[in-house]
């Protein structure tokens, strides 16, 4: 038998300051289910533009094509939590593994529908069963950094990690969607990022030995009550609503940057622009894994909100694409550590027994921003004011969000019960599965 990850955590204290991508990294496991989990979000990445792609080729509407991809969203949303709950509860292979199993099978009925020339309804009900099943490997393998590193100074550039890892799929997936659904076959987008997320799924569940353990039976009352003690607190709703906030910063920009190129006839340049954006967040995510401030995370959140807010004036005063590229690196910058400090926060005011799903659900909240800020801008845009007024929706939310984690910052740096936290007892090993 092997000591798990909870038995050898505290094994090897990490004094504050000198950890470090490496030192994260070499953590023993952690380094093969990050890894893992890389393939598999660049397929979640692909997803909605391989879904368009294939749709759109099949019945010749954008129309539909969006309705399905929409439903895939939606779906994704509103089950991504109740999953979460399921894999806390149960553990993460045994919920993982059917849970892939029946994704394939959904992706495996949307292509065949799609194929065959099926209506509307069938394809939108394929697409609601293919969102309902994707895992979410950005909450699955935040919880397991969590497992292996809770209380160590290891854990901030292991978010980091995270954020710069999401960062690179969500570069490199939809292109890669694109390009395999023009040049190989309309349906291929589809297959391959679904190929992805089974395969590299298959593979992240199969490492159990750094899975969060599930809870024992006996014990199942007491922690699912606590967790979700821990999921409405006001400290957690605060962190809820940075996630809401960085939504609606993503969704309106997304729009508006559109909006922007073409007005200015540049319509190609779009993804550029919006690529410039995610580019600094990748540096800057890279940068603060490695140099981080010595302010609390509680103090550090309010700061690069207001930050953020700040550096979102900027757009509103670009005139051509080039300055509205340059415009986007500063707000761009601020975006992954906003989402380090957030995920820190997150493992600090949630009982351990909820983190996936605390994870998960920020998750929903961003998702949530982005669709009803997308939908906002849409409308904004095509008024007298133009892409202006879609970029102003962003310094609001932004502004909202920095005057609330300021307002919360003292409450957020006690912890989950509103005073300090005292240091966690050391975990019992546990065999491997």
């Amino acid at each position: 038998m092997h000591r798990s990850a909870r038995g050898r955590r505290d094994t090897a204290p990490v004094r504050p300051g000198t950890a470090s991508y490496r030192s994260a990294l070499r953590t023993p496991g952690a380094a093969a289910f990050f890894l893992a989990a890389a393939p598999a979000r660049v397929g979640v990445a692909m997803a909605g533009l391989g879904i368009v792609r294939l749709v759109h080729a099949e019945t010749g509407s954008f129309a539909v094509a969006g309705l399905v991809t929409g439903s895939f969203a939606v779906a994704e949303t509103l089950t991504g939590p109740q999953t979460a709950r399921l894999t806390d509860r149960f553990g993460q292979p045994r919920v993982l593994v059917p849970l892939l199993c029946a994704h394939a099978a959904a992706i495996a009925v949307l292509v065949a529908l799609a194929l065959s020339g099926a209506s509307a309804v069938p394809l939108m009900l394929a697409g609601l069963a293919a969102g309902a099943t994707v895992p979410q490997f950005g909450a699955l393998s935040a919880a397991r950094w969590s497992a292996l590193l809770r209380g160590r100074a290891e854990l901030t550039p292991a978010f980091a990690l995270e954020t710069i890892s999401n960062d690179v799929a969500f570069l490199l997936g939809p292109g890669l969607a694109v390009t395999a659904a023009t040049r190989l076959h309309p349906a291929a987008g589809t297959v391959l990022a679904a190929g992805l997320v089974v395969g590299a799924g298959l593979v992240f569940a199969a490492l159990r030995r750094t899975a969060p353990a599930p809870v024992e039976a006996a014990a199942r009352d007491r922690t699912t009550a606590r967790g979700l003690t821990a999921l409405l607190t006001r400290n957690f709703a605060t962190l809820l609503a940075v996630g809401l906030a960085l939504g609606f910063f993503f969704g309106s920009t997304q729009v508006s940057v559109s909006a922007f190129a073409g007005v200015h006839h540049a319509t190609a340049a779009a993804g550029f622009l919006y690529g410039l954006m995610s580019a600094a967040s990748l540096l800057a995510g890279l940068v603060y894994g490695r140099h981080r401030p010595h302010l609390p995370p509680a103090a550090q959140l309010p700061l690069i909100l207001a930050f953020l807010a700040c550096s979102s004036l900027l757009p509103l005063m670009a005139g051509t694409p080039w300055q509205l590229g340059l415009a986007l690196l500063l707000p761009g910058a601020g975006v992954a550590p906003c989402v380090v400090v957030s995920s820190t926060l997150v493992e600090s005011v949630v009982d351990r027994s909820a983190l996936t799903q605390a994870f998960t659900w920020t998750n929903s909240a961003s998702a949530a921003g982005v669709a009803v800020s997308a939908a906002a801008a849409g409308r904004l845009v095509d008024t007298p004011a133009g892409p202006r007024a879609g970029f102003a929706i962003p310094l609001l939310a932004l502004t909202a969000a920095a005057a609330l984690t300021w307002a919360r910052r003292d409450a957020l740096a006690a912890g989950p019960t509103g005073s300090r936290r005292p240091p966690a007892e050391p975990d019992a090993p546990r065999a491997d599965h």
